[in-house]
């Protein structure tokens, strides 16, 4: 789940996913201990949609960063290139339109979101470049990009505690909740790869986007990175 350091075929990224579909959200709130609630509700604000407004929520997963923004009023397409968390996303939310999309050759024309949001999923492409070049082009102008991911905690000696959970305790708790326990060490592995907040705010810019601004959550274990088209 990261550009360089993991080398991945893009099927096997998808079968993975396939296989924790089912279990994908327990696991995700586990591990977070909770916090993933909070990130989706700084998400949900950080995007600021209003109603009428057409969001594109990229690896949407199973829906549950999608919901909030239909709730309101805010017509979202939750997008993934998973076909098994789409089902899982489907048959719990059909009122959705969930769509099968890579983040690399996105499906929609230009201009036809007035704002894109990711989460948790910029790692796993295999260029993160080409898919912010996406997200720029489906973007109208003036519209805002909105990418949650994790980061580098910024105190030291939390980072070390962090590092540790990472590569120790995570994979030992996911094999107690998750249907594929071994994908979660894969996990680790690729947060600890990821670069940190400053280098993926320059990568946003220089794929074209304009006045990018980030913002730490949970000190830095994840980052809410912003954006506009100008």
């Amino acid at each position: 789940m990261t550009r360089a350091s993991l080398a991945k075929d893009p099927r096997d990224v998808a079968a993975m996913f396939d296989d924790v579909a089912g279990k994908y959200d327990l696991t995700n709130d586990v591990l977070s201990l909770g916090q993933d609630r909070l990130w989706r509700r700084a998400v949900l604000k950080a995007v600021a949609a209003q109603p009428g407004e057409t969001v594109l929520d990229i690896a949407a997963g199973t829906g549950t960063s999608s919901e909030p923004f239909a709730d309101r009023g805010v017509h979202v397409v939750p997008a993934d290139f998973s076909l098994g968390m789409l089902a899982v996303g489907h048959r719990r939310r059909p009122d959705l339109g969930f769509t099968a999309a890579d983040a690399m050759r996105l499906p929609f024309a230009d201009d036809s979101f007035d704002a894109v949001t990711m989460s948790f999923g910029l790692r796993n492409v295999a260029s993160v470049e080409v898919a912010l070049g996406e997200f720029l082009r489906v973007t109208k102008p003036g519209g805002r990009l909105v990418v949650c991911e994790f980061s580098q905690p910024v105190n030291a000696a939390f980072r070390k505690v962090y590092s540790e959970y990472l590569m120790r305790s995570l994979p030992t708790i996911a094999r107690r909740v998750s249907s594929n326990p071994e994908s979660y060490v894969y996990l680790a592995e690729s947060i600890q790869a990821w670069p940190a907040q400053r280098e993926l705010a320059t990568t946003v810019r220089a794929a074209g986007w304009s006045d990018v601004a980030w913002r730490n959550l949970t000190g830095g274990v994840v980052a809410l990175h912003r954006a506009t088209k100008a």
